[in-house]
């Protein structure tokens, strides 16, 4: 169940520069700890201490919020891209 995580920037020294990444899991929480398996490190930044998506980070599955969908209970399939957007803060 092969699912592409677009990698931002700020991330990229994490996954060895890689921009995309092909990971298995049937959610949005078992996409994150197979990417936190392959790069370690990168779950403490897109997730807090009780495991719920940092309110700095927006995600994205097939350009829909998961905030506005089942979150980190999100159901993934085959073919799906997610996106990680880090918030950008304005002055």
């Amino acid at each position: 169940m092969a699912v592409t995580v677009r990698i931002p920037t700020p991330l990229r020294r994490i996954t060895n520069n890689q921009d995309k990444v092909n990971v298995d899991g049937a959610s949005l929480r078992a996409i994150i700890e197979a990417l936190n398996t392959s790069h370690p490190g990168i779950k403490d930044r897109l997730c807090d201490e009780s495991g719920e998506l940092r309110h700095f980070v927006n995600v994205y599955l097939n350009g829909e919020d998961v905030r506005y969908l089942q979150g980190l209970a999100t159901a993934t399939k085959t073919g799906d891209e997610i996106s990680i957007v880090p918030a950008v803060a304005g002055g």
